[in-house]
């Protein structure tokens, strides 16, 4: 597959670039072509004026021509076949196996979201009638439901090539919403960002939708990215990325004349508490549990566990033991780029200088210094310690973890009471564990997004009821998800319809419910009409 290396605005290629850069691959750390040319920033304002163009006309269009349009992209993703798979690992180090599972979610997401779209029940349609009759003062009609907000632009994320990028989560859910979407093209994979981008413009091309439903820019993140959202016709943002990254986007939204929200998932610890009870029963069953949570992908997931707590004894130390072996038998894995090589690099040799902390593990093979290899490391330090050290409280993104030893269950409460929000928090724990540890479970509640009870969170299924956010700084809006049906709630706003004409009322509120959705009708939910 030719790869050309210009962005696309509306389906057309964009001949104007202020620099060039090719993607590295951290397989060998060599340049791969093409050149691909950072756009100018007048780019941006060409992408997103002809966003708005197409919006009158796409969120209009009918649920099941935006659902078969989604279909449309999957279809085209689907058909890139192997050149996708193999530009992807060469740009992000990342098995073929792993990608090619990636590829199916991208291509699952889409077509559940058709779904969503078809059936319509998401846009919570709500009909309060009226009751001229009613004392001491009428109530007149009035209807309600969500509709699209605009242009929506999206950050490609590196970890996911596929299913957080250029089609991923955020675009098949904004688009799904009736929102057309600029993407900034993700630096570490531009290659595999442009095979992808390509299926969506030939999917807006066989659908006979507007070229502006749909863009995508290459250019830096503190130039393009900022001006993307900066801009007066952007309407809101999606992130995935570092707590920095995230907060610079959020920030100058902030700052707008007309601010507008960023949902930025940034950075999490995902703790696991780890109760005496399962401590005893099955302590080297849940560190050889844990070893593969934290070491899988290299450690580069939102949800790897980057912290362990137990009540120390000898039930720990057995179980300590096992996880260092676990470790230990770990070979170094290829990062993702060298930036996030460097800054694993970077963040372990700083956890080993605070004191009260000891390294207890790390791969027995040795990390290649030339190559984006990271090597799985385990820490440990007690509970006093944690608490006193601030910089023990910040993501390490990578195969590393932290071991807490705490005295007791109370501890376990008093650590809780202290963290930072959260996408995940997990409990291993007996039935018996489970009866003393209300407490603990209604802080985490309070804590993080989602709560896992003896399992591991690495991995999110993409599934109506999944919730993938948190209390900041895990996101920037802990009532929205970025994984799940759900999702499409972040991209739509409500709009309220009082005494307005049936021809002039939107179908999904309509009488006679030519859509066929389940809506709330005084105050009741039924498929009936008015």
């Amino acid at each position: 597959m030719n790869l050309h290396g210009r962005s696309f605005i509306g389906g057309i290629l964009v001949e104007e670039s202020v620099a060039t850069f090719r993607a590295i691959s951290p397989l060998d750390n060599r340049p791969l072509d093409p050149e691909f040319h950072e756009c100018a920033l007048g780019a941006v304002a060409e992408a997103l004026m002809r966003a708005e163009e197409a919006f009158p006309v796409y969120a209009r269009i009918t649920p099941n021509a935006r659902a078969a349009f989604l279909e449309r992209i999957a279809e085209e993703i689907a058909r890139t076949g192997d050149a996708l798979i193999d530009r992807a690992h060469r740009e992000t180090g990342l098995s073929a196996e792993r990608l090619v599972g990636e590829r199916g979610r991208t291509v699952n997401q889409l077509r559940l979201f058709a779904g969503v779209v078809r059936d319509g029940s998401w846009c919570d349609a709500r009909i309060d009638r009226a009751m001229p009759e009613r004392q001491p003062l009428p109530r007149l009609d009035i209807r309600r439901m969500l509709a699209p907000l605009g242009p929506v632009i999206v950050f490609g994320a590196s970890n996911f090539p596929l299913a957080f990028s250029v089609a991923g989560g955020d675009t098949a859910s904004a688009l799904a919403a009736g929102c057309p979407v600029i993407v900034k093209a993700h630096r570490g994979h531009p290659g595999t960002s442009e095979i992808v981008a390509a299926a969506i413009v030939r999917a807006v091309e066989a659908s006979g939708l507007p070229g502006g439903v749909f863009s995508m820019l290459h250019g830096s993140g503190e130039q393009i990215g900022v001006a993307l959202v900066r801009h007066p016709l952007a309407r809101a943002a999606g992130f995935t990325g570092s707590r920095a990254g995230g907060r610079a986007l959020f920030d100058a939204a902030a700052s707008r004349p007309e601010p507008i929200p960023v949902f930025a998932e940034m950075s999490s610890l995902n703790p696991v508490f780890i109760l005496p009870g399962a401590m005893r029963e099955r302590g080297e069953q849940i560190a050889l549990g844990l070893k593969g949570s934290v070491t899988m992908g290299a450690g580069q997931f939102c949800t790897k566990p980057g912290l362990v707590f137990g009540v120390g004894g000898p039930d720990l130390q057995a179980m300590t033991e096992a996880l260092e072996k676990g470790i230990r038998e770990t070979a170094p894995a290829t990062m993702l780029h060298a930036g996030i090589c460097n800054a694993y690099r970077s963040g372990i040799d700083s956890m080993a200088k605070v004191p009260g902390v000891v390294a207890l593990a790390m791969s027995d093979a040795e990390a290649l210094p030339d190559r984006t290899h990271g090597e799985a490391v385990l820490f440990t330090t007690d509970i006093d310690d944690f608490l006193l050290r601030p910089k023990l409280h910040e993501e390490v993104f990578g195969p590393c973890t932290l071991l807490v030893t705490a005295g007791s269950l109370s501890d376990l409460v008093r650590v809780a009471q202290r963290m930072e929000g959260q996408l995940t928090a997990t409990i291993h724990a007996t039935e018996s564990d489970l009866a003393d540890a209300a407490d603990l479970i209604g802080i985490l509640r309070r804590k993080a997004g989602r709560l896992v009870l003896n399992g591991y969170p690495t991995g999110v299924e993409v599934c109506p009821a999944m919730h993938h956010g948190g209390p900041y700084p895990a996101t920037t809006d802990e009532r929205f998800t970025s994984v799940g049906t759900a999702a499409i709630q972040r991209w739509a706003r409500p709009v309220c319809f009082q005494n307005f004409p049936a021809a002039l009322l939107p179908e999904e509120l309509r009488d006679e419910n030519p859509c066929g959705l389940v809506r709330m009708i005084d105050g009741k939910f039924t498929l009936a009409s008015v």
